[in-house]
Formats: structure tokens, C-alpha cells, sequence
């Protein structure tokens, strides 16, 4: 597979990364024994960036992923993430240096690793300075128990502020042909030097082409909620994916490569990271990164999504503020 730098300085990895957040959280039960065999295929198709994060499953994501790539963990980049904390069953930002420090102990340990490659703030805490955070993460780099920081959900004055007090190499955030609001914050990656990992590449599921209202979710898949699912927001959305299904057809590709293959055309500093539980869909993911999109796919993509999906990209409150 063909491979880009994440940064200016930062680490080379292949151009499709995996996200392994649904093997423990948000889309409902999964088949953690089939697991390492599907972890150790995605290496074996040219896959050297896994992401992972004490929030999915508290410690049991990274384990899995620890298990999975023991055999090969020096080929590849680990990326793991702090900032959350759980009270009382409800989760809240948590990036208090001692607090940083915890996690990252912990992630070690629960990775099987002597250090983390690459160490992302999951989100950007609103009670500590950001120059705190980066300050922390700098002098675990410099203990050499993280090579690399990232931030996640982050906007421009964030990303900047903490720039100056610790290089930051990647900024990770949600990006798709569903998803655009981050084209903002590009132009200020670009200008740093800083890579881009974009998360739900395929809009949740709902850019594969399988896809049901979200009443017939189960309880704890966050789809049930997804605004995108909701009526009158699923209707419109589904019919964007059947044009996208149309000129994927005449391409001889799936949906979810077409999008795929939007993504990686948007500059040569994006690594989308999907995520899926099944070796078929991996392997039907992994292809788009030999796939390279006409100006006139570009232009008719643009005009079936101008401006990204219908609907919002989290339920409630949950959409993150960028500072």
C-alpha cells in the first residue's frame, strides 16, 4: 500500500490506517475472538497505523489491539488517546496533567508496549489550558514513553497554543464526503506542518450503502441517535448515497470507495483510519487506496454533497466547540 506522513517530521504509515473503536463501543456487540485474525490481515494488506483509545471499552480496546499486534508492533505506529474520565457512570473531559499521566500508564500497560507512538488528546478540555496539556505530553515524549502528539476535535487557536509549547504531529478529527466542517481547519494543519487523521471516514456505516432506519439499531449503537438517521434527515441522505452508488457503478467500485478515494484526493497530508468487524469489508476499504478519482468525479461528487450530509454529526450537545 502506498504510504504518507503523517506531519512534516512525524511518522510514515500506510495511506488507509484502522480505526478500532466498534470492536468496544457505539455500534453494538461485536466478535472480539474473530478480532486479532481481522488486525492481523489489515497488517498483512500493507496496514501500519491502528488507533485506539482508553475510552473504547476503558482499557479493553487497547488491550485487544496489544494482543492483536504483538507479533508485529515494531512495523507499525499505535495511536491511543487520553481525556476522558468516568463518574458515577457518565464520562466527562479529563486532561489535568496527573490525570494524563495516569492514562498513559495505564495504555502502556494495557497495550504491552514500552511506548506509545503516538499520543492524542481525545478532546480538548475547557477547565485545562491547553499549554498545560501539551507541557505534559512533552515531558512524556521526553521520558520517551510517547514519540508523537496529536489532538483531536481541536480548532485553530487550540492547535496553535498548543503548537508552541510541543510540536503537535496530527490532528485527528471527523472527515468525509458526509462530514466537511473541518475544511475550515485544514488551511492551519497545512500551514504548521501538521498531519490529518480523519476519523468515520464512511459516515458512520451510512457511506457503505447498508444502511437502516435507526429505530431498527441496536439500544447501545449510537446510529439509534445519529441525527443522519433521523426522518426526514435518513430519507435525504440515503438517496446522496444512491447518486454515489450510480457513479461508483460506473467506475466498477463500491460506494464506500468512492468515498474513500474522495478522501485520500484531498491532499497527500490525509490518512482516513475506517473502522469495520468484517475481513470482506476491510479488504473492500483497503483497495480504495489504489483507486484515483477524474476532476469530473470530483465535480460530480460536489454536486450531489456540496456542503456534506443533512443533519448534524452528533446528537444533543455532543458536538464539539472548536476554539
Amino acid at each position: 500500500m502506498q504510504k504518507r506522513r503523517l506531519g512534516k517530521d512525524g511518522p510514515e504509515v500506510s495511506a488507509l490506517g484502522y480505526g478500532a473503536m466498534g470492536f468496544h463501543l457505539a455500534y453494538g456487540a461485536a466478535d472480539t475472538q474473530a478480532g486479532p485474525d481481522l488486525i492481523k490481515h489489515a497488517y498483512e494488506m500493507g496496514v501500519t497505523l491502528f488507533d485506539t483509545a482508553e475510552l473504547y471499552g476503558w482499557g479493553e480496546n487497547e488491550k485487544f489491539i496489544g494482543k492483536a499486534v504483538e507479533g508485529f508492533r515494531d512495523d507499525i505506529v499505535i495511536a491511543t488517546k487520553f481525556g476522558f474520565a468516568l463518574d458515577n457512570g457518565n464520562y466527562g473531559t479529563n486532561s489535568q496533567p496527573d490525570h494524563i499521566r495516569k492514562v498513559t500508564e495505564n495504555s502502556l500497560r494495557y497495550l504491552g508496549v514500552d511506548h506509545i507512538d503516538i499520543l492524542y488528546q481525545h478532546r480538548v478540555d475547557p477547565d485545562v489550558p491547553i499549554e498545560d496539556v501539551a507541557g505534559t505530553v512533552r515531558d512524556l515524549i521526553a521520558e520517551g514513553k510517547v514519540k508523537y502528539f496529536g489532538l483531536s476535535e481541536a480548532g485553530p487557536q487550540t492547535i496553535r497554543k498548543a503548537h508552541a509549547v510541543q510540536k503537535v504531529t496530527v490532528l485527528q478529527t471527523e472527515y468525509s464526503v458526509f462530514e466537511r466542517d473541518v475544511e475550515a481547519v485544514l488551511p492551519t494543519t497545512r500551514e504548521l506542518g501538521i498531519g490529518f487523521v480523519a476519523y468515520s471516514p464512511l459516515g458512520r456505516g451510512f457511506l457503505t450503502g447498508s444502511v437502516k432506519p435507526s429505530a431498527e439499531y441496536e439500544e447501545d449503537d449510537m446510529r439509534r441517535f445519529d441525527p443522519r438517521w433521523q426522518p426526514g434527515n435518513f430519507e435525504k441522505n440515503l438517496d446522496a448515497v444512491r447518486q454515489l452508488g450510480e457513479l461508483a457503478q460506473t467506475k466498477g467500485i463500491t460506494v464506500s470507495q468512492l468515498a474513500l478515494a474522495w478522501l485520500l484526493a484531498q491532499g497527500d497530508d490525509i490518512v482516513p483510519i475506517p473502522g469495520t468487524r468484517r475481513i470482506e469489508r476491510l479488504e473492500e476499504n483497503l483497495a480504495a487506496a489504489d483507486l484515483t478519482l477524474s476532476t469530473d468525479d470530483l465535480v460530480r461528487i460536489a454536486t450531489i454533497l456540496p456542503d456534506g450530509a443533512f443533519g448534524a454529526r452528533y446528537a444533543g450537545g455532543m458536538v464539539p466547540d472548536w476554539i
